[in-house]
């Protein structure tokens, strides 16, 4: 199975975004890709998280979900992407992954569940917390998808948790604030991720200078099969449910661990 991931810089406007993910979809499609994986905020984002991307959140069934699901549809693929969402408090929206499906349905949907209050940002006075109800998965091609999101990574056990459900693969939507160290960060934690739960992860970024690039797709055993730099662009990787099971024989952590994950 190929995968794309493909890695830009969302603007407020989400007519402007879809506009550019088409042409980045196209794209993925033309190199084989049948998963392509977009970043965080893809339809609407500014770096201050303010009142005019709230004004531009929209219901996870909305203008902007029906037309990525038009666009899996004409393509024949199944698409992630980051969306601001309406919730029930009208001063917050919900940073949520939502995956749609070749005949343009809601697949899976997620709203993050830790929220970037680190580092000298608050995205908590804007976003509301995702309720930790069942683990966002989907199946393709062989794989078990599981969904969260950037800040995520931080906290190991929500990809534990991911796979408990299943996962053999993670995928990682991410606005991934640059900063000293953050670069550094962000390949290690995925890296981590990868290695400790034996699965492929593949993370999509915005581009410097707001984020850090570098998106990837990383195999069960750590090693980074496909990467981006610091633009814009897309990077495309072929995986295999087959490389979950060696390395799971290679290194069966999973079957050995002591410890469970619960849901507070």
């Amino acid at each position: 199975m190929r995968v794309a991931v493909a890695q830009f810089n969302p603007e407020l406007e989400p007519t402007a975004n879809l506009s550019r993910i088409a042409v980045l979809v196209a794209e993925a499609v033309l190199g084989g890709a049948t998963l392509v994986v977009l970043p965080e905020y893809s339809s609407s984002f500014n770096p201050r998280l303010d009142e005019e991307v709230l004004k531009r959140a929209q219901p996870h069934d909305g203008e902007f979900v029906q037309a990525m699901g038009e666009l899996a549809r004409k393509h024949s693929v199944k698409i992630v992407f980051g969306l601001v969402a309406t919730t029930t408090d009208p001063r917050k929206f919900a940073n949520m992954a939502v995956a749609v499906g070749e005949h343009g349905d809601v697949i899976a949907s997620y709203s993050k569940a830790h929220l970037f209050d680190a580092f000298g940002h608050k995205e908590s006075d804007r976003v509301l917390a995702g309720d930790l109800g069942h683990p966002a998965v989907f199946e393709h091609e062989g794989f078990t998808v599981g969904l969260q999101t950037c800040y995520d990574i931080r906290f190991p056990e929500v990809s534990r948790w991911l796979i408990d459900a299943g996962a053999t693969m993670l995928i990682v939507p991410a606005e991934w604030v640059n900063g000293e160290h953050k670069l550094n960060h962000w390949r290690t934690l995925l890296t981590a991720r990868a290695i400790e739960n034996t699965v492929y992860v593949v993370a999509a970024d915005h581009p410097e200078p707001i984020g850090v690039g570098s998106s990837m797709v990383i195999t069960p055993l750590g090693e980074v099969c496909a990467q981006l730099d610091g633009a814009a662009g897309v990077v495309l990787a072929d995986v295999d449910p087959a490389a979950v099971q060696s390395a799971r024989e290679v290194n069966p952590s999973i079957m050995l661990r002591r410890f469970s994950v619960t849901v507070k």
